[in-house]
């Protein structure tokens, strides 16, 4: 299954029937739950004074509120004051940070919506490079990361390398070559509530609203911007490029998505079937993203008894550190699901987050590793044929002989470059692929 792995068009997902009904007294499955005491309440710095919410009686812009950790989960206001999507409603300016290119790095807090139209708080971090901006800007990629986890420690902007040096190496890559960075940790990660994994609109809408938020920010930012994300933020960067109308201020000028999360219908089924533990992760995420925004779904009720302890660790854990319980556990044990509900939950896991269920208008570069065992080469072949059908007129696939899942990243890079230049990014004067780091 992926490093990780949308809806474009609002669909019925459904009702989960049996198993997966909620609970009669009605709790939900906390299983990212604060059960530790809290051991930190911080500011996290200086307070960003740009781009403020509201204003004194002088007219001068009043500062924004610092961003605040509780037990890895970001402190939003109770009650959420109402906000347009991209709305700033905490930052917290880091200075420069030497691991990614010397770039002015902060933590944010902004308005985003959910799939159902929900005013929600995301986090997330915005880079901005050093030097004098290009005439009318930097030009933005809304970098899209792949799977972490689905606990709020698991949320990249809590992470001095984005969750993997991989991740840190092409977003240094990014600002070196003139880009500013802004980087959504999605709805849920790291902020309360569970984390709606694979819920593509839920993605998509943060990916962008996050660059409305940095441009209010850093006024230097320029209306141009990418979406560029790899294998579940491959999936958010195609949904993020049919999200972009929601923003009308900025000019999507291109999307990339990388190793793309797809086919989620046969998540399930193929992890059952595998009899490999390592990949529950991914179905565990899945079935906790599903139950995030599908009140009829509940999590606790699908996992095998004997074997729910074991899967609470590992959702409360990050994804590599979830391999090592989850291997003391049978796939089909975990997931003692029956074919009806099997059936009824990919539909729904499917509706929510396959990412070529419309068409997208704008250029799509779609990257891919020959070697890839996360996302199948036949899986990203079927979408990019998909959008096209649907009427996508320019989008193109570009496979890389033998790479796998995460070496792609670094072969791609010039490509990746090249394809930003050619669609209003910054120009490429000299490039050399790299060898991704773990």
């Amino acid at each position: 299954m992926p490093k990780e792995q949308n809806g474009a068009e609002e669909t019925d997902a459904g009702h989960i029937p049996d198993a997966a009904v909620a609970s009669t007294d009605g709790t939900k499955p906390g299983l990212k739950r604060s059960t530790r005491a809290c051991l930190l309440i911080a500011a996290l710095t200086l307070a960003a004074t740009a781009g403020a919410c509201g204003s004194d009686p002088s007219g001068a812009p009043a500062p924004l509120r610092n961003v605040t950790l509780s037990d890895h989960t970001y402190q939003v206001p109770k009650p959420l004051p109402s906000g347009a999507p991209g709305t700033l409603i905490a930052a917290t300016d880091h200075g420069t940070d030497p691991l990614l290119a010397a770039a002015r790095r902060w933590t944010v807090l902004y308005h985003s919506t959910d799939r159902h139209g929900a005013d929600i708080a995301v986090s997330g971090t915005v880079l901005l490079p050093g030097g004098t901006p290009p005439p009318g800007g930097w030009p933005v990629v809304s970098w899209a990361h792949g799977t972490t986890g689905v606990a709020d420690k698991c949320a990249p902007s809590q992470a001095p390398n984005l969750g993997y040096d991989s991740y840190a190496q092409q977003v240094r890559t990014l600002i070196q070559a003139g880009y500013a960075v802004t980087a959504s940790d999605y709805p849920g990660l790291g902020t309360p509530g569970m984390h709606t994994y694979l819920v593509g609109a839920d993605e998509g809408n943060a990916v962008v609203d996050i660059v409305t938020a940095g441009r209010h920010l850093a006024p230097s930012l320029a209306p141009t911007w990418f979406a560029v994300g790899h294998s579940q933020g491959g999936q958010a960067a195609l949904f993020a490029a049919n999200a972009a109308r929601r923003a009308p201020a900025l000019h999507l000028a291109g999307a990339v998505a990388v190793a793309p999360a797809s086919h989620l219908g046969t998540m399930l089924p193929g992890v059952i079937s595998s009899h490999v533990s390592s990949e529950l992760s991914f179905a565990l995420y899945s079935l906790a993203g599903l139950s995030a925004t599908e009140p009829s779904v509940d999590l606790h009720r699908l996992i095998g008894p004997t074997t729910l302890p074991t899967a609470e660790q590992a959702l409360a854990s990050c994804l590599k550190d979830s391999y090592a319980p989850l291997s003391r556990v049978g796939t089909d044990q975990t997931l003692p699901l029956t074919q009806d509900q099997l059936n009824r939950l990919g539909s729904a896991m499917a509706a929510y987050g396959d990412p070529d269920r419309a068409a997208i208008a704008g250029p799509v570069l779609v990257i891919q590793g020959g070697g890839d065992l996360d996302v199948p080469p036949v899986w990203t072949e079927e979408v990019v044929g998909h959008l096209r059908s649907l009427g996508s007129p320019a989008v193109t696939l570009q496979t890389y002989p033998g790479a796998d899942h995460d070496q792609v990243l670094g072969q791609s890079s010039c490509d990746l470059l090249r394809f930003l230049a050619a669609h209003e990014g910054r120009p490429v004067s000299h490039c050399t692929p790299y060898r991704t780091q773990g």
